[in-house]
């Protein structure tokens, strides 16, 4: 019975003991106490490491009682105390060799969260980058002898954790550390505390490990395992020079592993528009979301050790078709039952509500969603990433290398045929790290496509890529190379249909695609172009040689035919920014003549809203006029021609064709434009503070002549506030509406308060400002300590 003696020994020494059966204690006896000579050598030969110089303990041979007796008690070590069988079982529990705590010191304000780079993350456990030393400290139930205790450390990830596989580790503790290898050496000793300093190699796998520690006391003495309890999270290290991830600036670092948030590119190559993206990769829940998909993907936890593996199958995994992925796409208009793709302006209410929701798609994404969510995942996961944008960007569905634009015999587009197009813009991924799988010099930038646009190996994915190989049109190197090279670089090639059914090619346009491929500026939010890196200069002979060594591998490798006269340029010119939103479009239509004769063509010309993946919705205008060379148009579209067309972007395509009567030249361009939309005002208001509420008023006005129905503002901001969704209801025509905002800051820094407008009549509006957060004052006390009767007062 708990809490019981079967003698009165023990009774009125220690707390709670009592007789058995209710029997009262006999009156306490006095107490004497004889200290016996060299009482501590018996027990050194037990414990050598405890006791190793005799007892210094005195034990007076007097008599005692009363307070006397109870502080000589108190002062007497406990083994002296105890009845025989109580002292046994006293000095077997001392002798037990275990494990006491575990102490990863996981603090973020710590050296290894600090040294490592993981001190954003929100989570409070160890997050730690591979190839890269860390800390931690250990408790055990006795001080550690070196000669003759055993100790190591084992690390298991994944559903069956395995040696061989790399999924269980053994960390053996070591005299020297070596680094690039699991070991771990023991710096410090206090007592019963010891201080480990552990090792891991640069390509260990990423992910989360359960933590045991296994202890040996005496050779031939059982192995005993102590599970911790405590989880470690390993990452990829971009600050290692030995993991593939590695990346030399320290700007980059800051910006594609670092900076949670980032600016999307969209419109057109004449009027690129620029979005505030919150990437949050540190946010709450957003590590364990990251690898949640990585577990749900199925691919086997010793995969992870490679990037190349783990980006592919991020590929997959962020959209939805055949793996019930993070995202559903939708480019219907109809977003019933979701989100609608232009109103979310973050990563992180996507992702956590994936991961709640137990690994049910998100409703619903495009690519700039599919991309930003992208970019999230890498560089919550350790690998640099950035969103970037290709404006007139091809998507070939049949592998030829070109895209393909189809006429019959009057010159009329054949729609069943041309299921090629050419996006007016798409966002993809870059992401950095060597390739060892690809020749030498194909490492550093590799393109990633999380949209589902065509399969790879079954799945809808694309990449990784190597950016220096679309460049060099080098498209049989892997993953999905010709896919990405024909979106930047492909010809357009127009055909014919003859008399016979048979077709002959007309034309050829070489610098329809590609244009202007946009990312966030390192440290600014200025537009970087990095055309340069995924093609030569449009018609210099390395890009023509590199476009003729893509097209020998593509499903149409003789699609060239002779060349045509070519003296006749058709172009078309947006007058300033271009047309807004509400109002007419006006463009410009140029035509060249630049040979010494006089040319007469008939000009078609054609406009239709289409959907921003390049997907025509319908025919607004068309015309068709005879032209003398050279004049100069102006073309006029009433916005009462498209208002009842629009869809998600707000773009249309003009389509011109013709042919020059004395040449027979073929004319063919296609220019596509967006409609341009209003800003939302964001204006802060009070003081910036952490932990002090403060205020922002958000503004925005109808652009349209007509009224919006069920407009819904959505506010957020990392560090300042988390998603939120206002529901304004109806705007009448050109009205503004005024909203005041309440929040309370909870991060230091410059931080980004972004607000998205959420309306199926006007799409892409958006509006973010930069509001700078400062760390709450120090109040300061001068305090009057008193020491008064054993009480200490503060006077201020």
């Amino acid at each position: 019975m708990p809490g019981t003696v079967r003698d009165a020994s023990g009774v009125g020494r220690f707390h709670g003991v009592t007789l058995e059966n209710g029997v009262a204690a006999p009156e306490k006896e006095k107490v004497v106490l004889v200290k016996k000579e060299g009482g501590s050598h018996w027990f050194r030969r037990f414990c050598p490491c405890c006791c190793r110089t005799q007892s210094s303990f005195d034990i007076p041979e007097k008599e005692v009682e009363g307070k006397e007796e109870e502080k000589l008690w108190n002062s007497v070590p406990v083994a002296f105390l105890l009845p025989t069988q109580h002292l046994i079982k006293y000095f077997l529990l001392e002798l037990t060799f275990t494990v006491c705590s575990v102490d990863l010191l996981s603090s973020k304000m710590g050296q290894n969260r600090k040294e490592h780079h993981t001190d954003l993350y929100y989570s409070n456990d160890l997050i730690i980058r591979r190839g890269q030393m860390f800390q931690m400290e250990i408790e055990l139930s006795r001080p550690f002898c070196p000669n003759t205790d055993r100790l190591h450390l084992e690390l298991k990830t994944g559903s069956l954790p395995l040696v061989s596989k790399g999924t269980h580790v053994i960390i053996p503790l070591v005299d020297e550390l070596e680094d690039n290898c699991w070991e771990a050496k023991i710096v410090e000793q206090y007592n019963k505390k010891i201080k480990l300093y552990v090792n891991s190699p640069s390509n260990a796998l990423i992910g989360k490990y359960s933590l045991a520690i296994a202890l040996q006391g005496t050779e031939g003495e059982e192995t005993k395992t102590h599970e911790s309890g405590k989880d470690i999270y390993m990452l990829f290290n971009p600050w290692s020079e030995e993991d593939t991830v590695y990346m030399e600036s320290e700007d980059e670092k800051k910006e594609y592993v670092l900076n949670d948030t980032g600016r999307l590119y969209y419109g057109t190559e004449k009027q690129i528009g620029a979005r505030t993206w919150n990437f949050g990769q540190f946010d709450q829940d957003i590590l364990e979301a990251c690898l949640y998909i990585l577990d749900k993907s199925e691919v086997l936890a010793s995969g992870r050790r490679n990037p190349v593996i783990v980006v592919r199958v991020i590929s997959a995994m962020i959209n939805s078709p055949d793996d019930q992925g993070v995202l559903e796409g939708n480019w219907s208009g109809n977003y019933a039952g979701g989100t609608s793709p232009t109103a979310w302006s973050g990563s992180v209410d996507i992702l956590r509500k994936y991961y709640k929701e137990d690994g049910m798609p998100v409703k619903y994404g495009q690519c700039w969603v599919f991309s930003g969510v992208t970019t999230t995942v890498l560089r919550c996961l350790g690998i640099p990433c950035r969103s970037v944008t290709n404006f007139q960007s091809a998507h070939d569905t049949d592998v030829s290398l070109t895209t393909d634009v189809y006429f019959d015999e009057n010159m009329e587009p054949i729609h069943h045929l041309n299921s090629d197009s050419v996006w007016n813009f798409h966002v993809w991924n870059d992401c950095w790290m060597a390739r060892p799988d690809l020749p030498p010099g194909m490492g550093g930038w590799q393109a990633v496509d999380s949209t589902p646009q065509e399969t790879s190996q079954g799945t809808f994915r694309c990449g990784p890529a190597s950016i220096a190989a679309i460049r060099n049109g080098q498209v049989y190197l892997k993953h999905d190379t010709p896919f990405i090279f024909a979106e930047v670089n492909s010809d357009k090639i127009y055909w014919q249909r003859n008399a016979d059914g048979t077709f002959c090619q007309i034309h050829c346009e070489k610098k329809a695609v590609g244009h202007f491929i946009s990312t966030k500026a390192v440290g600014s939010d200025k537009r970087e172009d990095v055309t340069h890196l995924y093609k030569y200069p449009e018609d210099s002979e390395e890009e023509r040689i590199a476009v003729e060594t893509a097209i020998r591998y593509g499903s149409k490798p003789d699609a060239y035919s002779s060349p045509t006269a070519d003296d006749v340029r058709v172009e078309v010119q947006l007058e300033g920014e271009g047309p807004r939103m509400g109002s007419d479009a006006k463009l410009k239509i140029l035509v060249k003549n630049l040979s010494s004769h006089p040319r007469k063509t008939t000009l078609h010309s054609q406009v239709a809203v289409m959907y921003y993946t390049g997907v025509l919705k319908g025919t607004v205008k068309k015309d068709k006029t005879p032209v003398e060379l050279m004049p100069n148009e102006d073309w006029v579209l009433p916005y009462n021609q498209y208002q009842d067309q629009l869809v998600d972007q707000a773009a249309l395509m003009l389509t011109l064709s013709g042919r020059v009567s004395e040449t027979q030249q073929v004319l063919a361009s296609q220019t596509s434009f967006r409609l341009r939309t209003p800003d939302i005002n964001i204006k802060p208001e009070g003081e910036a503070v952490v932990g002090k509420q403060m205020s922002a008023k958000i503004t925005f006005t109808n652009p349209l002549p007509c009224t919006l129905r069920k407009v819904v503002l959505r506010i957020e901001g990392l560090g300042l506030r988390d998603l939120h969704p206002i529901e304004i209801g109806d705007v009448g025509r050109h009205a503004t509406v005024t909203v005041t905002e309440h929040f309370i800051p909870s991060l230091v820094g410059t931080r980004k308060l972004v607000a998205s407008l959420d309306c199926k009549q006007l799409t892409q509006v958006h509006g973010v400002s930069d509001i700078d957060v400062r760390e709450i004052a120090f109040l300061f006390l001068k305090a009057n300590i008193i020491l008064h009767l054993g009480e200490i007062r503060f006077y201020v």
